[in-house]
């Protein structure tokens, strides 16, 4: 397939609390046959910053990065499946699928957030009061996962971003001439967006390898 489908081909599928074990139905079914998965989240934002002696800048940024989700309420989490070959599932239908995750748990008025983060989420059109009446409690989420075949799988392949510290996705899509189908910002398009990206980073950067960057993180383990 080309790196991206037409928009009117693909089908970001938004989850809730209503339609979450359907919609695992489906992942379970296609993991096996599409391993790469790309994920894209959404959170409130840098809330605080790392004390104490780092090696450089990469693990003070990482320590930043972890202690911040760690302690921070997820909002939003996209999954996009593809294949070898960059292809990404049907499901039987004449979409190409991709699933956007929307969690209840971050409430604005009661839980901390940085101010500039929220406010962009908002502008890309995620609705806090639909997530926190409507979306998926994370606990559940994570025990529906647990057993859906797409974590502790030797043979599933995970490709992330590093953003927010370093430039953006947006930005190193638009050097690629990779196009966006969706919303920036909201975690099913951006996450569609980095497989598509990370594709065409394998086949023009990568000489078609990707052994020497498996299970790396930025920054850390590899010498440019």
């Amino acid at each position: 397939m080309s790196l991206l489908p037409k928009n009117d081909l693909i089908e970001i599928r938004e989850v809730w609390d209503d339609n979450l074990e359907e919609e695992f139905a489906l992942i379970r079914d296609v993991v096996d046959e599409f391993p790469y998965i790309a994920m894209d989240t959404e959170f409130p934002g840098i809330v605080l910053r790392p004390v104490g002696n780092f090696k450089n800048s990469n693990d003070y940024h990482y320590q930043t990065l972890k202690d911040n989700v760690d302690m921070l309420k997820v909002i939003q989490l996209g999954l996009t499946f593809s294949d070898e070959e960059g292809n990404l599932p049907k499901c039987g239908s004449d979409k190409y699928y991709v699933w956007q995750f929307n969690f209840c748990d971050f409430n604005v008025n009661e839980d901390v957030f940085a101010h500039d983060s929220i406010e962009l989420l908002r502008q890309s059109g995620i609705d806090f009061k639909k997530n926190n009446e409507k979306g998926i409690d994370a606990k559940r989420f994570g025990e529906i996962l647990m057993s859906s075949g797409i974590v502790l799988n030797d043979n599933v392949y995970w490709v992330t971003f590093h953003s927010g510290l370093h430039g953006g996705l947006n930005k190193l899509a638009e050097l690629l001439e990779v196009e966006r189908v969706g919303v920036s910002h909201q975690a099913g398009s951006d996450s569609l967006l980095t497989s598509c990206t990370f594709r065409k980073l394998k086949e023009n950067f990568f000489s078609g390898s990707l052994e020497k960057y498996a299970g790396v993180l930025y920054g850390l383990g590899v010498e440019n």
